[in-house]
């Protein structure tokens, strides 16, 4: 049986991150939230929980947070980490389905894909998530489904070898990244098939459309010319999509 931890960025989630993380301690015994510098009581709610709290004293982005948590993650020696939002957009209860996959997928990234439940995504978002998904396959070489989905699992081997300058950054562009240097390493991802939950009452997004999306279009870029736009992973894309 894979060993895991589960790790949650937070940011203004006060609402929401009690029972994200009281449902995710179902799950796993190893839950870890980072608090991004929260000036709400995000960190307040979780005082009496058994997990591990962390916190940002000011906000350094959901990149930074995954990685402080991954990294507090793999000194417990676990095989991997399970990555999911604080605002409850992913079910906890669907860790499992993320789990068998990557028990029968060694080194491989497990990403929960929403895009099968095509009506309960808002158009704009599914337009942006195809593109995305494409152009970031492209990069890595390989086939990509939901690219912008944060619920992953990451298997300890990828995380405990790998650098990267967005880890660093306030952006959203490490989990865009962190897939094309995946690829680049011969480790493929997998994907199964979770809700897409998109409610009025969830806070806005924290993701910033125009900047970020040309932030992860730059990055993407700078990936193909370095790869001499990486053809033989463009076919592999484009025969993966007329299958």
């Amino acid at each position: 049986m894979i060993s895991f931890a589960i790790v949650i960025p937070a940011y203004f989630e006060e609402s929401t991150i009690r029972d994200v993380a009281k449902r995710a301690l179902l799950q796993c015994d190893n839950v870890i939230v980072i608090d991004d510098g929260s000036s709400d009581n995000t960190s307040g709610v979780l005082q009496n929980l058994p997990l591990t709290l962390l916190r940002n004293e000011t906000n350094m982005g959901k990149a930074a947070s995954l990685w402080r948590g991954m990294q507090e993650a793999l000194v417990s020696g676990v095989n991997g980490v399970i990555t999911l939002d604080g605002d409850g957009q992913h079910r906890p209860e669907d860790i499992p389905k993320l789990i068998k996959l990557a028990s029968e997928n060694p080194d491989t990234i497990i990403i929960g894909s929403r895009l099968h439940d095509r009506n309960s995504i808002p158009a704009s978002r599914y337009r942006a998530n195809r593109f995305a998904n494409f152009w970031i396959a492209w990069a890595s070489g390989y086939p990509i489904e939901d690219s912008q989905s944060g619920f992953r699992f990451y298997p300890a081997s990828l995380l405990n070898n790998i650098q990267l300058d967005t880890a660093r950054d306030k952006s959203f562009v490490f989990e865009s990244e962190i897939l094309i240097e995946a690829g680049s390493r011969e480790i493929r991802t997998k994907a199964v098939q979770i809700p897409a939950i998109y409610s009025e009452s969830m806070r806005p997004s924290h993701f910033q459309s125009v900047k970020d999306i040309m932030r992860i279009t730059k990055m993407v870029a700078g990936r193909l010319f370095r790869k001499g736009m990486n053809l033989p992973g463009f076919y592999r894309v484009i025969i993966a999509k007329e299958k």
